[in-house]
């Protein structure tokens, strides 16, 4: 076969490959806490009120996070009118066009062959494939910071090439509205300007033609793009929850949220254990890779030398404060697999290295066989995390349980017919674990994951003409309602929350409240109530007017338990 004609091959085969490992079970599933119900709320509720500007959670502003996610999902909602495939769409795009960067970007630096094995590792990245499988706004800021990069590094290496330079400029910005830390992909400009000064060959920032100053230019046009409308409405409205959105979003977010970390805390050597976990399979071949990289940045490579420097940098930004996720490092996974590429066709060829990538593929059939064994024999911790916490009921476990088996034989069989290919045995083995989950543990797990069972099973008991209340709720109740249901505040304590819902159901005939567990007091006859269901390790109840027994005022007790569950409560 023509050597054009393998390429093309090649190409086609990776590409179907990603479009079914990221796209596998596109609406086949609701939104998922812990963040993507929040978003796909935000963005419903921008599409049925036309408010796009200032997001709001219910009744309240949403503050957290800019809107440029829930903006893109309610943008292709009005497309495609079916929020299961709106909400998803902005991650597998962002998925695949980060793939694409880095693909493209080592072609042009090495080879196209390089370029492929650049993407096939990224593309089988543990936390790459997790995260673009799942509506959160990391995928979406990884994509532009990896863009952004792009864009910097073919000025920087391949250039001048100032369209790229603007661009790079710009998406930087585009990451910066979508989540603060976007601008951090500037920081290419350091080692950028390091290599320059010192006199690397083929490295040269242009800072002499007036050109340069296009990427500052279109960095604020960007950033300009939310922040001056947003500004502008707040300030002329002169309203007081306008101008609290603006302090909380632009400040406490941001500076206040990097240096006085409230949240996620962690020792300072947490991201290195997240890349040495959640960066299989190619970071298993660091061990290899240091000292290569180590003799090309000797021979003053600046190919090496620009992203493994910006990795570092991010490394020790996120390294600072006491709050860490392991998803803030995620952008510096493209820019690892991109110098990784070049040395793995000879990595390859090590003995040790096939053996230990046949022996990944090995133990995660080991481990999908065990777990599915463990489902269908009714015993051990899994069936019962499943049954009690998840609220999954036993046909769907017995389903999970086949599906586990089915995925730990198809990763052996991947392993015994490509024994003499490790990589392929790994991929292939891998490439049928994402597909399977997309397509069955989807399906499987939704009811109970995205609080979809909870809701029908409540609005099949108080009927069609009722009216439901919230209290205690999450974003995943208000999404998944069959009806307009009244809420009493998100962030309100709960305790109040309850008094405000018990005076709303005293209003009219007819009004039941879904409660969380932990919020029922001693105002509440638990044998009048209903257990609505269980999702996400929550028990919900339906509580009748008849049920309330008197003015619900909690006791100290009962305010400290509720506001510690409600101030500790995780949502993974």
């Amino acid at each position: 076969m023509p050597m054009q004609d393998l390429r093309k091959r090649d190409y086609w085969l990776f590409w179907t490959m990603a479009l079914l490992v990221l796209g596998a079970g596109l609406g086949l599933r609701d939104p998922w806490p812990a963040d993507e119900p929040r978003f796909a709320l935000v963005a419903k509720q921008m599409v049925e009120s036309g408010n796009w500007l200032f997001p709001h959670r219910g009744t309240e502003l949403y503050s957290d996070k800019p809107p440029m996610l829930m903006w893109l999902q309610a943008a292709f909602y009005t497309i495609t009118s079916d929020w299961r495939v709106s909400f998803l769409l902005p991650s597998l795009l962002a998925g695949l066009g980060t793939l694409w960067c880095v693909q493209d970007l080592a072609g042009r630096l090495w080879t196209r062959r390089i370029g492929l094995y650049a993407s096939w590792a990224l593309l089988f990245a543990f936390q790459f494939t997790w995260q673009a499988k799942k509506a959160q706004i990391d995928p979406l800021v990884t994509f532009f910071i990896t863009l952004a990069n792009y864009g910097l590094l073919r000025h920087l290496l391949l250039g001048p090439a100032w369209r790229w330079w603007i661009l790079g400029w710009f998406f930087a910005g585009i990451g910066t509205i979508t989540k603060g830390v976007g601008v951090l992909a500037l920081l290419m400009l350091l080692p950028a300007a390091f290599a320059s000064l010192r006199g690397w060959p083929g490295v040269r920032l242009h800072l002499r033609d007036a050109r340069s100053w296009l990427g500052p230019l279109a960095f604020l046009l960007a950033v300009s793009l939310w922040l001056v409308p947003v500004v502008s409405v707040a300030l002329a409205q002169d309203l007081p929850e306008y101008r609290a959105y603006l302090d909380d979003i632009l400040f406490r977010q941001t500076a206040g949220r990097y240096s006085r970390s409230w949240d996620h805390h962690q020792p300072w050597w947490y991201h290195l254990g997240v890349m040495a976990s959640m960066w299989i399979p190619p970071a298993l071949a660091l061990p290899w890779a240091i000292p290569a990289w180590r003799r090309r940045l000797r021979r003053l490579d600046p190919r090496y030398l620009l992203p493994l420097a910006w990795w570092a940098l991010i490394v020790v930004f996120f390294s600072i404060p006491d709050g860490k996720r392991d998803v803030y490092v995620m952008p510096a996974l493209p820019m690892m697999c991109l110098v990784l590429a070049p040395l793995l066709p000879g990595l390859l060829r090590r003995r040790a290295a096939r053996w230990l990538l046949l022996g990944l593929a090995v133990l995660v059939a080991v481990l999908f066989l065990y777990g599915g064994a463990a489902l269908l024999s009714g015993h051990g911790s899994l069936d019962e995390r499943l049954r009690d916490r998840r609220g999954l009921d036993p046909q769907a476990i017995i389903a999970g349980g086949w599906m586990l088996l089915a995925i730990g034989v198809w990763c052996l069989g991947c392993v015994l017919a490509f024994r003499r290919h490790a990589l392929a045995a790994l991929f292939g083995g891998l490439a049928g674990l994402w597909v399977t989950f997309g397509l069955v543990g989807y399906g499987l797990l939704n009811d109970a994951s995205s609080a979809r069972g909870v809701m029908t099973a409540a609005g099949a008991r108080i009927g069609p003409d009722a009216e439901l209340g919230l209290v205690a709720w999450k974003e995943q109740n208000l999404l998944m309602a069959d009806r307009p249901a009244a809420t009493f505040g998100f962030k309100r304590p709960w305790d109040e929350q309850l008094q405000l819902g018990v005076a709303w159901q005293a209003q009219a005939p007819g009004r039941w409240l879904l409660v969380l567990e932990d919020v029922l007091e001693q105002c509440i006859d638990r044998e009048r109530i209903e257990l609505a269901g269980i999702s996400n390790r929550r028990r919900w109840y339906l509580v009748p007017a008849q049920a309330v027994t008197g003015p619900c005022v909690a006791t100290e007790e009962e305010k400290a338990r509720a506001a510690a569950n409600q101030d500790g409560e995780d949502d993974g």
